[in-house]
């Protein structure tokens, strides 16, 4: 089943891919070929919210090894849990992607009535006392006042996989909103039928997910790291922290590469002031926000705020307006991703982590 699995996703995983054109699958060189190789070795199929990123293959290493090293690897937590926390972060950031595809997983993992609470935003109607801790958690933790009043619910040995797969998610939820269509399914689907397929998808996926996956085999991917301060929830955890302190590495220094200073400043001061609420049903206040920019750095700014705040705003014409000056996808996937997981790595820095020692503040925000 793994094999047919990874055949029929090599057929479509790239379709649902806009804005960029993705490197091919079929003699993919160098680390996007090694990248691509573990992920359907590890997934089972070539999943396009890692596959997005291979315009920048730095980004594409990283995003999959926060991935990999936080729900695939074998960990403390059961798979279980880490996808719940995966569907319910997801609801937060309004990703019915995610929603969709760990929704599904969750079927082939946990009961079938716990599974459709989660996907239809009803934790308190989860019966399983563990699902119903960490779900519930994860719903609220991209929220600053109840994160950093409401603990990780869980020992310390367990807090960096939880935290690390809300976090992953803050990241990949951004990614999928700017890049992906809104489901894997074709929009031809009748939604009546979209459940009963997804229970069929969830059973069968449920024996690639629940085998066993060495933790650490993504990590040569990049170069070492130090592991930065607001990155300090990982620290329990030597894989994951490595996995982070070296993906935050290469996507800062994309961020260097691909997004002006003057946009790379606006948007971190914007995120000191974020409270995780969203910003405005219009998008006005992106507008607003980059008027102080230089002229020629407006389009990435206004891009970049999106990416971090608010996602779910990016259309079409926000695209068409970065790429007016010839910006290519590398520069796009790189803008998008420093800003989503500077995003993301504010939401962990809110964490309250009673049981595991001190982790960093929610002023921390990601180095420029």
């Amino acid at each position: 089943m793994p094999g047919l699995l990874a055949r029929v996703s090599r057929q479509n995983s790239q379709t649902h891919i806009r804005h960029v054109t993705p490197v091919r699958i079929k003699g993919a060189p160098g680390l996007v070929g090694t990248v691509y190789d573990q992920v359907e070795r590890d997934f089972g199929l070539l999943a396009p919210p890692v596959s997005l990123h291979s315009p920048s293959p730095e980004a594409l290493a990283a995003c999959w090894m926060i991935l990999r090293e936080t729900l695939i690897a074998t960990g403390a937590v059961g798979r279980g849990a880490r996808e719940a926390v995966a569907a319910a972060v997801s609801l937060g950031n309004r990703c019915p992607y995610c929603v969709d595809v760990h929704g599904a997983t969750m079927h082939g993992l946990a009961a079938s009535r716990d599974a459709e609470a989660i996907i239809n935003d009803r934790m308190a109607a989860i019966a399983d006392p563990d699902l119903h801790r960490v779900a519930g958690w994860a719903r609220t933790s991209g929220q600053r006042d109840l994160a950093r009043s409401t603990p990780v619910p869980a020992p310390a040995a367990e807090v960096p996989e939880l935290v690390g797969v809300a976090v992953t998610f803050q990241y990949i939820n951004r990614m999928v909103n700017i890049f992906l269509e809104s489901s894997p399914l074709p929009p031809k689907v009748p939604a009546g039928a979209r459940p009963r397929i997804w229970r069929v998808v969830g059973k069968v996926m449920s024996g690639v997910v629940s085998r066993h996956r060495e933790p650490g085999d993504s990590l040569d991917l990049l170069p070492e790291a130090p592991l930065p301060v607001d990155l300090g929830w990982a620290a329990g955890n030597a894989n994951i922290a490595t996995a982070y302190a070296r993906a935050a590495a290469a996507v800062d220094a994309a961020g260097r590469r691909s997004v002006p200073d003057s946009v790379r400043e606006l948007v971190v001061a914007e995120l000191g002031r974020w409270d995780g609420q969203p910003p405005g049903i219009s998008r006005g206040w992106a507008a607003d926000a980059v008027a102080g920019l230089p002229v020629a750095d407006r389009a990435a700014g206004r891009l970049a705020l999106l990416a971090a705040l608010a996602s779910y705003q990016v259309d079409d014409s926000v695209i068409e307006e970065f790429r007016r000056d010839g910006r290519d996808d590398r520069t796009l996937i790189e803008l998008a991703a420093w800003s989503s997981l500077t995003a993301a790595r504010q939401v962990g820095a809110w964490a309250r982590i009673d049981r595991a020692g001190s982790t960093g503040t929610a002023d921390d925000i990601a180095p420029l």
